[in-house]
């Protein structure tokens, strides 16, 4: 199993990993040190607190590197008048007669309720590769559905912002 990543992914994947090598770590271990100072290690509670913090910074370091090791890179790649990845699209919801604006993002980036919407979800299935003023039928489920139409894409936006994991 991969990852599906951008270059952009990587590179803060890579900055969060130098800045907890290089200043979470040690601060941690300043802390402990300074912990064991205060003596009886068994009833002591921020040494506890520190190795705890510790353990969970180089769980989310190797976590990182895990990530990045299987990663396989994205890049939007659809036509200009197709909804493709890291695109904005603007749809008519048809039932509620409202305008929302999605993001098409990878697994690893949807948050759908800030409009980041995965390409594997019934939603981004349904709209990959389409084009402006096309009705949609999106199947969530075999007893509910419900059509779009596209209004408008923004092309290739990648600015999604969201923690990785």
């Amino acid at each position: 199993m991969y990852n599906e990543l951008t270059k952009k992914d990587i590179q803060k994947m890579q900055e969060e990993i130098d800045y907890r090598i290089a200043v979470l770590r040690p601060k941690i271990s300043q802390d402990i040190i300074e912990a064991k100072a205060h003596g009886d290690l068994s009833e002591n509670a921020e040494y506890h607190a520190a190795r705890k913090e510790k353990g969970r910074n180089e769980g989310r370091i190797e976590y990182l590197r895990a990530m990045i090791k299987t990663a396989k890179i994205v890049t939007p790649n659809s036509n200009e008048n197709e909804v493709g990845l890291f695109d904005k699209v603007e749809v008519l919801f048809e039932e509620d007669n409202e305008i929302e604006t999605v993001q098409i993002s990878t697994t690893m980036r949807n948050d759908a309720s800030n409009g980041i919407i995965s390409k594997e979800s019934p939603f981004g299935q349904a709209i990959l590769g389409k084009q402006v003023g096309d009705r949609i039928l999106v199947k969530v489920n075999e007893n509910y559905s419900y059509h779009i139409i596209i209004k408008k894409i923004t092309k290739g936006v990648d600015d999604i912002d969201l923690p990785i994991g």
